[in-house]
């Protein structure tokens, strides 16, 4: 971890993206770019300074679309750069690959997914399309040959091969699936890419998929539950209100250092808890819980995996954590905005 980096939050909320200089175990505020309509997911391409960032219409009538914005990383100011309208519905992730050249998004309303050739900061049209019931999250092989999305309403995971010029081709078989009702939302390969692990939102579980870095398919091999079974949660229902109903609500998913532990977010009950992994790469439940932001729907680690910063839905701040091992240490909360839920260090 260098000696300052930044932190960028989407305030889904107040429609905009708050930058914080991240010093000396401290988050000082430096800009909040407003405009943002709806903004709950962007892709940085630190190497170039853009940020990727999907957006609602913010008038009736206008589409959805992807945003490509300038970052200053002196005033942390984002500038408008241009516009992919997306009239089928907005971005719920976005994932760059290839250094940049291509991006990829899914989007949970509208059910489908897409590949785009990126030039010069300029996202093109989609150059190929799927489709399947809310798409929550999709993430590229390291080697950029490979794309994973994962579908909440249909319970799997599809897996394509990534052409020359960024069309996806199914593998065989082109899905993979998860268990019944699960609800599979976000996802992560390790370092090795020798598996993918994804965090159920109805289940509250982290599934292993093993991974054959050949030809990319997977194969489901273990899973196990990343929320509080003290808290009695029960399991989750497409269309339920997790709240109302006390049900398990999971949301996002990162790795710690050296890939010992999976973090991830429960929203209920707004924990936080690492998932331990083996080095078969099997799962295990957490033994211990944090309670962070108000309904935790995203959070990210430092690059070194020494710092954590959670950001809650149900709040205006976000909380900034020392991490050792499978605890936290709250360092402090600042504010950002209302409806906080995707975290990027850069």
């Amino acid at each position: 971890m260098t000696d300052s980096a930044l932190v960028l939050v989407a305030n889904a909320g107040d429609g905009s993206i708050s930058v914080f200089r991240f010093e000396d175990e401290r988050m000082t505020r430096l800009a909040v770019t407003e405009g943002l309509t709806g903004c709950s997911t962007f892709a940085v391409d630190a190497e170039r300074d853009l940020v990727y960032a999907g957006v609602k219409g913010a008038t009736e009538g206008e589409p959805a679309g992807i945003l490509t914005l300038a970052l200053d990383r002196h005033t942390g100011r984002l500038e408008r750069r241009s516009r992919l309208d997306l009239p089928d519905g907005g971005m719920n992730y976005l994932a760059l690959t290839r250094d940049g050249t291509g991006l990829l998004g899914a989007a949970y309303s509208g059910g489908y997914g897409i590949s785009c050739r990126v030039d010069d900061g300029v996202v093109g049209e989609p150059v190929s399309r799927v489709e399947f019931r809310n798409l929550h999250a999709v993430l590229p092989s390291t080697d950029g040959r490979f794309a994973y999305f994962v579908s909440l309403g249909d319970d799997l995971v599809a897996q394509y091969a990534l052409d020359d010029d960024l069309s996806l081709v199914p593998l065989t078989p082109e899905t993979v699936a998860a268990p019944e009702g699960s609800g599979p939302r976000h996802l992560v390969l390790n370092a090795a890419q020798d598996a993918v692990y994804v965090l159920t939102e109805f289940s509250g579980e982290v599934l292993h998929y093993a991974r054959d870095t050949s030809d990319g398919t997977l194969r489901l091999a273990g899973a196990a539950p990343a929320f509080d079974p003290s808290k009695d949660l029960t399991h989750s229902t497409f269309g339920a209100d997790p709240m109302a109903g006390h049900l398990t609500w999971g949301a996002d998913l990162h790795f710690g250092a050296d890939e010992r532990y999976l973090w991830a977010t429960e929203r209920t009950e707004s924990t936080l808890a690492a998932v331990a992994v083996g080095a078969d790469g099997g799962v295990t439940a957490p033994t211990r819980f944090f309670e962070t932001e108000p309904q935790p729907r995203g959070f990210a680690l430092s690059a070194d995996g020494r710092f954590l910063v959670a950001a809650g839905e149900r709040s205006t701040t976000v909380s900034l954590y020392a991490v050792d091992g499978d605890a936290l240490d709250l360092l402090e909360r600042v504010e950002t905005g209302r409806g906080a839920n995707w975290v990027r260090f850069v």
